[in-house]
């Protein structure tokens, strides 16, 4: 499918996320960027109006819907223009919690993902660690059993809402080397032997906590087990689906809006006595753009479907789109900005601001390497067949 056929109720969600992006973020952006540091009540802000359970089971207080609205969620709160809190917030409604909500019991979902949908209850993803970055099967974090309890040591890197995260959904080693031998366990922060270390610099992405977190000797009840013991990186692998259509959704989201502000700036904007959206250089790299950027969107859209419809070609057409928009927004980006001259070069300017964040986007959830593997390992496993 090309585009999605909008419905009633797909846009009376876009308009709710909208006027929660334009009156709880966008004003505040730019402070939050120069402070380095979002507010933490846009967690029961958000959840307050259904925004941190989008996917989640109807049964724990979410909304029990699919990944459309997932892409809605994402292409409004960019709006925003504060990517460091929006990234806060998926991590809350889609990353740290859905593995819970597919996996967890019933008294592991009542305990963390019911407060979590609400925004009561601050959720991190602990997985990349200093020494594996992508390469989670080779994760070292160990969850030894001693009785009813695990025992955890080690630490983990790059860990977004780390530093207020109420708990972690955290990826540890319960059995041997490789894939197999990965489980995921709920680690509440208040934990005695849980300790936040460092909270790491970013080029982009200011407002948002990103940190080390390190573990302990922390004994954490058999109960928190979420799923089965082993079964963790198929889980993660799972839930990677749907951070990669968050992430390609926010790429093509936040071209869309510098497109469109590098567009208006252009048209007004003279040199040589006419303005510099009159001169053919600049009106063929935007069509050029515009193009991409249409490509770029109808892959992620077919992604979504695919998702949806539960078709397994779904896991490639993803990482087609992450690749994709990893490369493109780095072409519109630059682009952009050098539209705009030395002002693309002020930090009181948007585009300007969004040229500090492109090499990121081909590193998180998969490194656009990773996404060229998993391509060509499902085209040559066709190719033999």
């Amino acid at each position: 499918m090309p585009f999605p056929d909008w419905t009633e109720e797909h846009q009376a969600f876009r308009e709710t996320v909208r006027r929660f992006a334009e009156e709880e973020i966008r004003p505040n952006a730019d402070k939050w960027d120069a402070e380095g540091n979002y507010p933490s009540d846009i967690f029961p802000k958000a959840g307050a109006l259904g925004l941190l359970g989008v996917r989640m089971d109807p049964k724990w207080g979410g909304s029990g819907l699919d990944y459309w609205y997932t892409v809605i969620l994402v292409e409004e709160l960019v709006r925003g223009r504060d990517i460091g809190a929006v990234v806060g917030l998926m991590v809350q409604s889609e990353m740290a919690t859905s593995v819970i909500n597919a996996h967890g019991t019933d008294e592991l979902c009542n305990e963390w993902l019911v407060p979590a949908i609400r925004g009561e209850k601050i959720a991190a993803l602990g997985v990349t660690e200093p020494a594996g970055g992508s390469d989670v099967a080779a994760l070292q974090t160990s969850a030894k059993l001693d009785g009813d309890d695990y025992i955890i040591n080690g630490s983990k890197i790059f860990i977004s809402n780390g530093a207020r995260a109420d708990f972690v959904t955290l990826a540890v080693r319960t059995g041997g080397s490789g894939p197999d031998g990965v489980s995921l366990i709920v680690c509440p922060t208040n934990s005695k032997g849980f300790s936040v270390g460092r909270r790491l610099e970013k080029v982009d992405q200011h407002s948002g906590d990103t940190v080390e977190l390190f573990f302990d000797g922390i004994r954490i009840p058999r109960k928190n087990l979420i799923g089965q013991e082993g079964r963790g990186f198929r889980y993660i692998m799972g839930a990677f689906q749907g951070e990669r259509l968050v992430l390609s959704t926010m790429m093509n989201s936040v071209c869309r809006d510098v497109m469109e502000e590098t567009l208006n700036y252009i048209a007004q904007r003279k040199a040589f006595g006419q303005s510099i959206g009159s001169m053919q250089t600049w009106r063929h790299r935007m069509a050029d753009h515009l193009t991409d950027l249409e490509a770029s969107e109808s892959l992620t859209y077919r992604a979504a479907d695919q998702l949806v419809s539960g078709d397994p070609q779904g896991e490639v057409t993803v990482s087609m789109s992450k690749l994709y928009g990893a490369e493109m927004i780095r072409r519109i980006i630059l682009d952009c900005a050098h539209a705009h001259g030395g002002y693309g070069f002020m930090r009181e300017n948007y585009v300007a601001r969004c040229t500090r964040g492109v090499q990121n986007w081909g590193i998180g959830a998969g490194t656009s390497e990773v996404m060229r593997e998993i391509i060509a390992k499902r085209c040559m496993k066709k190719a033999a067949t």
